[in-house]
């Protein structure tokens, strides 16, 4: 891991952008960590639409989990931002919204096609930005992840043991080899559902979160699209960070 930048936000958060071999990232901590204090991780997921454009909503997730004492990073996904292109995750990406414009159901072949090379690839990364930032003297454990493809979320929350607790958003395709592993979660979980989320389908988001193995496991359902989540209902996963974090 590589720091490239710092800076300090207003409110007294570090931000420091660093690289981890080609992949970029970001770390966000509050100004309580240090060597004798360190806080928790957060661990930040986001849709493949590159970091600079996610960053607004990016850094207000850091800013929010920052004033409850948490620390926060993320990293580029495969094939997103500045990272090399993913051709065949790009056609099927073309397949995806040439059957949707037609209403054509989306075929298990197209989603297998665009979800799993993601999942394949951003999860050893994750790992090993999660050996890199936990080496930090400023940060420790719990580790928590928020966010994102949810079928990245189920496989990190299957395969690696350092996150204590998962917040996965529901609402992107999900290939059936994932309602397979997402039976070997055990973790808390609190997913984030938008009613009528465009585009996505409620019923396989239903069906996943039944099949969540985990004990402790919230739905969190709110009507509305893609971007209207309610305030309340960050507020709600930021208590549960609390609950499983702290």
């Amino acid at each position: 891991m590589q720091f490239t930048s710092e800076q300090h936000l207003d409110d007294g958060v570090r931000e420091r952008e660093f690289t981890l071999g080609e992949i970029p990232g970001i770390l966000w901590t509050p100004a309580s960590a240090s060597s004798s204090a360190p806080a928790p991780l957060i661990l930040l997921g986001h849709p493949p639409l590159g970091l600079r454009k996610m960053y607004p909503r990016l850094v207000d997730r850091a800013r929010h989990s920052a004033a409850d004492g948490f620390a926060a990073a993320t990293i580029e996904l495969p094939g997103s931002g500045d990272r090399p292109r993913l051709p065949a995750v790009d056609q099927a990406r073309a397949d995806l919204r040439r059957a949707m414009e037609a209403g054509e159901p989306v075929s298990d072949e197209i989603v297998d096609r665009l979800v799993l090379p993601l999942v394949d690839e951003a999860v050893p990364e994750w790992q090993a930005a999660l050996d890199a930032l936990l080496a930090l003297p400023e940060i420790g454990g719990p580790v928590g992840y928020s966010g994102g493809l949810i079928s990245i979320g189920t496989r990190l929350a299957v395969v690696e043991p350092r996150i204590s607790a998962a917040v996965l958003f529901a609402g992107s395709f999900v290939p059936r080899t994932i309602f397979d592993e997402a039976r070997q979660v055990t973790i808390p979980l609190h997913v984030l559902l938008q009613w009528d989320d465009e585009g996505n389908e409620r019923q396989q988001a239903l069906d996943l979160f039944d099949a969540f193995g985990s004990k402790e496991k919230t739905l969190n359902a709110n009507m509305g699209g893609h971007t209207g989540v309610p305030k309340f209902a960050g507020e709600a996963a930021a208590q549960f960070f609390t609950r499983h974090l702290s």
